[in-house]
């Protein structure tokens, strides 16, 4: 089994590299767009880099999926991958917020196994072992319990009308710090009803799930990794009692496959 002892250091020390670079910290980041809408920075390619060759020599028989790293279908016969996002949250990162974080995941037969969150700029390591449980600076996580969907707490800027019977709470950038905000019970929801990436959610699922949230795509179905598309259209995590209304909810939305919307 892999040393989480050492994987937990490369990813905080990934973090530290990130936090270097970071504009909250006073430094002058280059930054660019590799599509209209989609930015990347200095310390995507320098956390990348780092994690690459670091977890490549803690388990060399993995595969490799990360956001900035060209998508190699090799991975697709390994029986285990890294799925990494070197910064998640790259716009707050860029404007110099706090809500970015260093995702890193290890993928079994499309379930992680494992997950880390680094977040040095708000002082928090988040962590998660398969059928162990999860964590916060050492802390046991508890997800949300929450029984009534109207009054969630959702971290998010604004609400459509439709959804106003929720609470609007602190919405970092970041949507994995947004999954692992229900596994703190900061958040009773968080959904999506977005094409989206497993590199963004791989490790904060786990994270919440191992906490006791109930975790799935918009639809309610469960999420797969290390799939040739590693796209999935939207992601509900939440407290377990309200998982089938707040699908219920979003059904008539998710079928047209046009959200660009978070809740």
């Amino acid at each position: 089994m892999i040393d989480a002892q050492r994987l937990e250091s490369i990813t905080a020390e990934a973090g530290r590299i990130a936090h270097a670079l970071w504009p909250g910290a006073g430094h002058d980041l280059d930054s660019w767009e590799k599509e209209p809408g989609a930015p990347v920075c200095e310390a995507d390619i320098a956390v990348d880099t780092f994690l690459k060759r670091e977890l490549g020599q803690l388990l060399p028989s993995a595969g490799w999926l990360s956001e900035e790293t060209g998508d190699d279908h090799a991975r697709l016969d390994r029986s285990l991958i890294w799925l990494v996002d070197p910064i998640d949250g790259t716009r707050d990162f860029i404007r110099g917020r706090t809500g970015w974080a260093v995702s890193v995941a290890l993928v079994s037969a499309g379930r992680p196994l494992l997950g880390i969150l680094s977040a040095p700029a708000r002082d928090e390591t988040w962590m998660a072992v398969a059928g162990k449980g999860a964590w916060r600076n050492g802390e046991p996580l508890r997800a949300s319990t929450r029984k009534q969907l109207a009054g969630a707490r959702v971290p998010t800027d604004s609400l459509p009308r439709i959804d106003r019977d929720l609470t609007m709470v602190d919405k970092p950038n970041s949507i994995a710090l947004r999954i692992a905000m229900v596994g703190a019970d900061e958040a009773d929801l968080v959904a999506t009803l977005r094409w989206g990436f497993e590199w963004d959610v791989g490790a904060a699922t786990l994270i919440a799930r191992e906490a006791g949230a109930a975790v799935s795509d918009a639809f309610g179905h469960t999420l797969d990794f290390n799939k040739r598309d590693p796209r999935a259209f939207g992601v509900v995590a939440c407290a377990p009692a309200i998982h089938t209304a707040a699908i219920e909810r979003l059904a008539g939305r998710a079928a047209k496959i046009g959200g660009d919307r978070d809740l």
